[in-house]
């Protein structure tokens, strides 16, 4: 009788009742397995194989239930492969971040070695090194931000130079990618803003001058912009740490747009640097990457790039 009960029952919840009134503390086979001690052998494994058989018949039953179950569950969950797919909200990656990685990997094949340094810097390296002491008025032009322990926030990369120069003297043709911080907002200028150094020094005999600094400049714009006939041209400026110092740039269209700054490392830089100016000379430049990534990829206003506008960055195709 109670195994026709245990294979006709339809449900698990039948069946967990049935078993709890047979194996439960208060069930019938629970309570006859008390008594076992009162019995003689031959009754005690009676006993012992109904309670085994029951207890595989009950197993066995759940096993089917849970198996119908699912083949219910599985049939009222058919996919149909042929409706159109819900489109991904994929990630994907920053503008700033591929055009820095453009930056590296082509000054890398140009045979330039990738060298870092602090974002938080002394006045000696984000200033005196560079020839531009205390009363110096570039400092003026640098609207920086000061830290109580009289450090700064960088305001150029070029400390990174000074670094390398120290670290590692001369021979050197290095370059660096990093943050640098200024007290200025607008469309054109954020407060942080990622900035490009390079430095390249050799021996005198060497013979390094600005034309290899525009010829450098002239393979960089040709492979970042992927323009074959890319025109520059060149004006004059002033920087405390080159000597001559130069603008270069470039033609897009009918405007022109200032692709870098730089010129002929300046003897004193070198000498601060425990360089012999007459052994050694060499070139710098630096450039703003948010700049040249807004005209490649046709953005007009550098503040999108930290706004964090997912909108902005799914409008711009990235």
């Amino acid at each position: 009788m109670l195994n026709e009960k245990i294979i006709q029952t339809q449900s698990l919840t039948e069946l967990q009742e049935l078993y709890t009134s047979v194996f439960g503390k208060n069930g019938t086979m629970t309570a006859r397995l008390k008594q076992m001690k009162e019995l003689d052998n031959d009754a005690r494994a009676e006993l012992n194989r109904e309670n085994t058989e029951l207890r595989e018949l009950f197993k066995n039953r759940q096993a089917e239930l849970e198996t119908a179950a699912l083949n219910a569950a599985l049939a009222g969950e058919k996919l149909d492969v042929s409706l159109n797919a819900e489109p991904e909200n994929r990630g994907t990656i920053h503008p700033l971040t591929k055009s820095a990685q453009e930056v590296i990997d082509i000054f890398e094949s140009m045979g330039y070695t990738f060298m870092t340094g602090p974002e938080i810097e002394d006045d000696w390296h984000n200033f005196t090194a560079l020839n531009t002491p205390s009363y110096h008025p570039a400092r003026d032009m640098q609207d920086t931000f000061f830290l109580p322990n009289g450090n700064v926030m960088r305001t150029q990369t070029s400390a990174v130079q000074i670094r390398a120069m120290e670290t590692h003297g001369v021979p050197i043709k290095m370059f660096t990618v990093g943050q640098c911080y200024r007290k200025e907002l607008d469309a054109t200028h954020s407060a942080m803003f990622g900035q490009i150094e390079g430095l390249h020094i050799d021996t005198v005999e060497k013979g390094i001058n600005l034309s290899d600094l525009l010829a450098t400049m002239r393979t960089f714009a040709t492979r970042f912009f992927e323009q074959d006939n890319i025109e520059l041209r060149i004006r004059p400026s002033y920087f405390p740490f080159t000597e001559p110092s130069i603008e270069v740039d470039m033609r897009f269209g009918d405007k022109w747009m200032e692709l870098l700054c730089g010129g002929m490392v300046h003897p004193t830089v070198l000498k601060n640097c425990n360089i012999d100016p007459n052994k050694y000379q060499g070139f710098a430049f630096g450039f703003g990457w948010a700049r040249l990534a807004m005209v490649k990829y046709g953005l007009n206003d550098i503040r999108a790039f930290t706004d964090s506008d997912v909108r902005w960055l799914k409008s711009t195709g990235f």
